[in-house]
């Protein structure tokens, strides 16, 4: 064990963690405030369920042994409960095999929210809830197993424990998480919003965003918990980890610059909530990037992606899916942007040592990034859209059409996220002042 590469995985998972109350912060101000509270509870009531199912078996479906030795899911029972993994002599490379069980269950929690933002202002607490548990279960588990889960070998090569079939066999490059954590959750989100469809009066009458700061203070958040999520992906305090914390930095910035560029030229003003979307783009686009390619590679990528996801969210007003905060436009093409472009800017002087079409490796390592983001693609947009089915069909997904005109915070969870004043009370409140008022008359009657 390396208590160096311990003690900065141990941060990173916290900074991992700090990225979801963030993403709230985040989704949460894009919202109208009737609705704020919900978006916070969405993100919050992820790492509630993700974080128990992660250590009963999820950690087992994705970093255990693998069944029947194709790449595709672990044995879920193997380390149930984290057993076997609890000794000071289980390792995962140089760190204690709970910092990582612990790292990679950030990942799990993170991408689960993610998709939460594509509903806002019309799913239910409880059905969504549950279709995360599902989700997670069905969908993330595995893929986390065939994208973060490499093959063990002996010191001739050989392998001795079977890993995922993207990692592995494909040979695909997702560093962090480009395909298994924002293809994933951009394609659950876009089979989400076709099975609950769109919000009352939508385009034009669900409002602008009710707190620009909150949605910057998000953003700052989530930039600041990203070093974690990127740089923390070495798994040790080395070259690497320095390596991706400057391109996280810098695909972040040029990202930025070009949302900004795209919003002046087509609108004629650059906006707050542009510039805060620009840097959840760039963070997206260099996850699976930021170990093969360099600095400058990094602003290509960066840049590249900042401009084709500010033309990308306006896509669901051309085809009219009612993606509510973007996560589409963002997550799903921002993921697949980075994770593509990884076969065009990888360069052979970066720790990932590959080198992409633009570096002279020709267009091998392109294909098998495109492999490894449309199959993800594909298996986590059909069975979110059947799980969403199954939801909707069984206990209800969407909000009533009174409930969603009164507000979800009220009807979902008899709470309000500002008072100003006005005497106004909240579902809950009024039922206790009822509560008080029946006991005081059945005094008088006694």
């Amino acid at each position: 064990m390396n208590s160096g590469d311990t003690a900065w995985v141990l941060v990173s998972a916290a900074l991992v963690l700090l990225m979801t109350p963030g993403l709230a912060f985040f989704y949460g101000g894009m919202v109208r405030s009737r609705g704020v509270l919900n978006m916070l509870m969405m993100s919050l009531g992820s790492i509630g369920v993700i974080g128990v199912l992660w250590v009963l078996f999820g950690y087992s479906m994705a970093f255990s042994t693998d069944l029947g030795g194709l790449g595709l899911l672990a044995n879920p029972f193997e380390n149930f409960g984290l057993s076997g993994l609890l000794g000071e002599d289980s390792l995962s490379g140089t760190i204690p095999s709970l910092a990582f069980v612990g790292f990679q269950a950030m990942f799990a929690i993170l991408t689960v929210a993610l998709i939460s933002g594509a509903i806002a202002d019309r799913a239910r607490f409880g059905p969504w809830l549950l279709f995360a548990a599902l989700w997670a279960v069905v969908v993330y588990f595995p893929v986390a197993h065939w994208v973060f889960d490499f093959d063990d070998t002996d010191d001739a090569g050989n392998v001795t424990a079977v890993g995922g079939w993207i990692a592995n066999r494909l040979a695909a490059i997702d560093f962090a998480g480009g395909t298994a954590v924002h293809i994933n959750a951009g394609a659950a989100a876009l089979a989400l919003v076709l099975v609950l469809g769109k919000r009352k009066n939508w385009p034009k009458g669900v409002g602008k965003p009710h707190n620009l700061p909150f949605v910057v203070l998000g953003a700052g958040l989530l930039w600041f918990g990203w070093f974690g999520f990127n740089s923390g992906s070495a798994l040790a305090a080395d070259n690497t980890a320095a390596f991706t914390l400057v391109n996280t930095l810098v695909a972040t910035s040029a990202a930025m610059l070009a949302w900004l560029l795209v919003e002046r030229i087509r609108d004629g003003h650059a906006t707050t909530l542009g510039a805060a979307s620009g840097i959840v783009a760039g963070l997206v686009a260099i996850t699976p990037a930021c170990s093969s390619v360099t600095p400058l590679g990094a602003i290509a990528v960066g840049a590249i992606t900042g401009a084709v996801c500010a033309l990308a969210v306006s896509l669901k007003f051309k085809f009219g899916y009612d993606d509510s905060l973007d996560v589409v436009g963002v997550h799903l093409v921002g993921g697949l942007m980075g994770t593509l472009l990884v076969g065009l800017f990888a360069s052979a002087e970066a720790p990932a040592g590959v080198a992409g079409l633009f570096y002279g490796g020709g267009v091998d390592q392109l294909w098998r990034q495109a492999v490894g983001a449309f199959a993800v693609l594909i298996y986590s947009f059909v069975l979110s859209l059947i799980l969403a089915l199954i939801v909707k069909a069984t206990i209800g997904f969407r909000l009533s059409e009174e409930d969603e005109a009164e507000g979800v915070d009220e009807t979902e969870h008899a709470e309000t996220a500002y008072h100003f004043g006005d005497g106004r009370a909240t579902r809950r409140a009024s039922a206790s002042a009822g509560d008080v008022e029946d006991r005081k008359l059945e005094g008088s009657r006694a």
